[in-house]
């Protein structure tokens, strides 16, 4: 039989490039207690680079471990306890080895190996017990459940079961040992609702609130509080009472919420969540090996799925292709920014006014055509800070500060004379945008950046009549500003390095995950999201019913229906933009007379939700006109496919963006697509859409797939 130890130095010798987590053992004599052990892991590193659990690092805490079990059977430690670095507990599974993985017997072992080390903390001799002192993900917060006891800090930041979101379960305990814990509702919560919930995080006090951990103390001297609690337990002082957990129908009742929830943001689209709902569920009998059994097979199973692939391939682009985005100048050449204009005052005006402000600290001033507009805006972003300040995201120093930071003028001249950055947010119209960007340019310095979040027109052709038209630069925020994290960063043919410079700085300190784009008709999100949606309103013209229409992408998992999408944009918006890419691009683009219908009639949505559900509009389904060749949902849907797989190449072959990854980019960040599908060309791949369509793959094997 396979040894823990084997199994570990197999794994290891195929992930060389381990950054190894040291398992040190120190002793340290509790009051009144008796000799305590105390393992802290560590890698060596600072902070920024958080400690993980390789094989390498696995098989440090199980020689630790040996250590400690000798000295507990022969009566040397009255126990054992296991703490992380400064500011970092331990995040988890070190995911750049199981990319490397290509068989499933090694996935198997290394949800074994890990099973194998942590729930040798529960058959100790003596109490075992986690301190949770900091960040703590995936595998950190599971091998503290595999310990008797758990305190954690107030000033933990970071606390989560994220292995749903990017494909994988929690796999060393946590879909078997949280809901035996805490039970199955709240496990679930953090385990399927949280991690769908864009890998929402838990606080310190949140676990400690959740019954995670058994005490919560304060950061300044949270390790020497854990201790002195720790010795009060051992004495027998304090008796940790944990509520019972309900196995009745609660626990059915909780897993059958969790399936709605992943119903509703997966559509049944990826496995990850469902198959830790089959762990949860039957995990209700209190069995641990059998349900450790279980979540290595689904461990096994996942790491050599698409699914998983795409979303390590999206975890990247998002943890790292943002952080040095593709074709950005020098940043030695950006200028410094000291006051920001905005032109418009409506509520994008006023949303980015608001972004500004916070993330610069610099004034800002808003301008428009009247009094009561400048007002309406200003008032817009001060009504913010207050929200910002009774949530306590702020305190009432900041929420002043703020305020006074953000102020509005009638008169450009006066209000941008010193400004280095003014962005214009204003009608969607190019003669309006060269007419505000005239008149800016009268009145701001020679080196003032002119900025425009136009979200379709030519950045070159609104700057072609400038006296300086190398310092306009696209600046393409997505709506909502503080929710949507891309900015797409489009380069005028004469838009010079340090301007350009100057929007990637900007975007830095707009925490942005900023995207160079080519000057090109709508530029990435919005073309895309355009075609896909044109193929699917051109089916309902040609006759197919709306709900079938509507449903045809579910499959993929998308973050909402078509027509939902449709609401979200709005139709006027939605039109405007395929009129643009229409006259670029007619014979790929068409324009819809029946959302042309919608517009002039004023409706906002085909929908109405008055029954409590979706359901056509009467009035609406009375102003379409449409054929006599409706198509299934298959049929929907491969042609929507086709649409998106066709014109992410041409764009490609365009040079709108430098590679395929940055169009994944701007999918996740800028419309919320999942990684899942790693943004898209990874499924397109996947589902042989792209060799179908283009000839061959958008991506080279074992890039967002299993190596070869």
């Amino acid at each position: 039989m396979t040894t823990t130890a084997e199994l570990l130095q197999g794994a290891a010798a195929l992930f060389p490039d381990e950054v190894v987590t040291r398992a040190d053992v120190r002793h340290i004599d509790l009051p009144g207690a008796g000799r305590f052990a105390l393992i802290t892991l560590d890698n060596g590193l600072d902070h920024t680079k958080p400690t993980t659990f390789g094989p390498q690092s696995l098989g440090n805490l199980d020689k630790a471990i040996d250590q400690v079990e000798a000295e507990a059977a022969k009566g040397e430690i009255v126990g054992v306890g296991i703490t992380g670095k400064p500011f970092i507990f331990a995040v988890g599974a070190d995911l750049k080895g199981v990319e490397i993985l290509t068989a499933r017997e090694q996935a198997h072992a290394i949800g074994k190996g890990g099973h194998d080390v942590f729930k040798r903390l529960s058959s100790l001799a003596v109490p075992t017990f986690a301190y949770y002192n900091g960040a703590a993900m995936g595998g950190g917060v599971e091998v503290g459940l595999h310990c008797t006891y758990r305190t954690v800090s107030a000033a933990v930041p970071a606390f989560s079961l994220p292995e749903v979101f990017l494909g994988l379960v929690p796999g060393w305990g946590g879909c078997v040992l949280l809901p035996n814990l805490i039970g199955a509702d709240r496990a679930v919560s953090v385990i399927i609702e949280n991690s769908l919930n864009q890998n929402k995080q838990l606080k310190g006090v949140q676990v400690f609130e959740l019954g995670i951990a058994d005490a919560l103390f304060e950061g300044a001297d949270f390790l020497e509080q854990s201790l002195l609690w720790t010795a009060s337990v051992l004495k027998g002082e304090i008796e940790v009472a944990r509520p019972d957990v309900d196995r009745g129908e609660a626990w059915d009742q909780a897993v059958a919420r969790g399936r709605a929830i992943a119903d509703s943001k997966v559509h049944g689209a990826a496995p990850a969540a469902y198959r830790a709902l089959d762990i949860i569920a039957a995990a209700k009998n209190g069995d641990l090996r059998a349900g450790f059994d279980a979540e290595d097979d689904a461990l096994a199973d996942l790491i050599m799925g698409g699914e998983l692939r795409s979303g390590l391939y999206a975890f990247n682009l998002v943890q790292k292709r943002a952080k040095r985005p593709a074709g950005a100048p020098d940043r030695s050449l950006a200028r410094k920014v000291t006051k920001v204009g905005v032109v418009g005052a409506g509520l994008m005006a006023s949303q980015l006014a608001l972004l500004f402000a916070r993330r610069l600290e610099v004034p800002v001033v808003l301008t428009d055509i009247d009094q009561e507009r400048v007002d309406k805006g200003v008032g817009y972003v001060h009504g913010e800070i207050d929200k910002l300040l009774a949530k306590r995201r702020i305190n009432g120093d900041k929420a002043n500060r703020l305020k006074a930071l953000v102020t509005g003028s009638l008169d450009k001249a006066t209000a941008f004379a010193d400004a280095d950055f003014v962005i214009e947010a204003v009608f969607e119209e190019m003669g309006v945008k060269q007419n505000v960007f005239a008149e800016v340019e009268a009145v701001v310095k020679p080196e003032a950046i002119l900025a425009t979040n136009t979200s379709s027109l030519s950045v070159t052709e609104m700057a072609s009549k400038l006296k300086h038209p190398e310092r306009v630069v696209g600046f393409h925020f997505f709506n909502p500003v503080a929710v949507l994290p891309l900015l797409e960063i489009v380069r005028g043919e004469q838009t010079d390095d340090a301007s350009l410079a100057t929007a990637f700085g900007v975007a830095k300190q707009l925490k942005k995950t900023a995207v160079l784009v080519k000057d090109a008709p709508a530029f990435v999100v919005n073309r895309v999201l355009t075609r896909f949606l044109g193929e699917v309103l051109a089916s309902i013209d040609e006759g197919t019913p709306v709900e079938v229409a509507d449903r045809a992408l579910a499959p993929l998992g998308l973050p909402m229906s078509p027509i939902v999408l449709l609401e979200l944009v709005g139709p006027a918006v939605a039109h405007h933009v395929a009129g643009t890419l229409n006259a670029a691009f007619p014979d790929r683009f068409g324009v819809s007379e029946n959302l042309g219908r919608i517009v002039a009639a004023g409706k906002r949505s085909i929908y109405t939700y008055a029954s409590g559900k979706p359901e056509v509009d009467p009035e609406v389904a009375a102003l379409f006109q449409v054929g006599d060749k409706p198509q299934t949902e298959e049929q929907v849907r491969e042609r929507a496919e086709n649409a998106i797989a066709e014109e992410i190449r041409l764009m490609l072959d365009e040079g709108v963006v430098a590679e395929a990854q940055d169009v994944d980019l701007c999918l996740i960040t800028g419309a919320g697509w999942p990684f899942h599908l790693g943004g898209i060309t990874p499924y397109l791949d996947r589902e042989g859409v792209s060799e179908r369509v283009n000839g061959k793959p958008f991506l080279a094997p074992g890039v967002a797939s299993v190596p070869a």
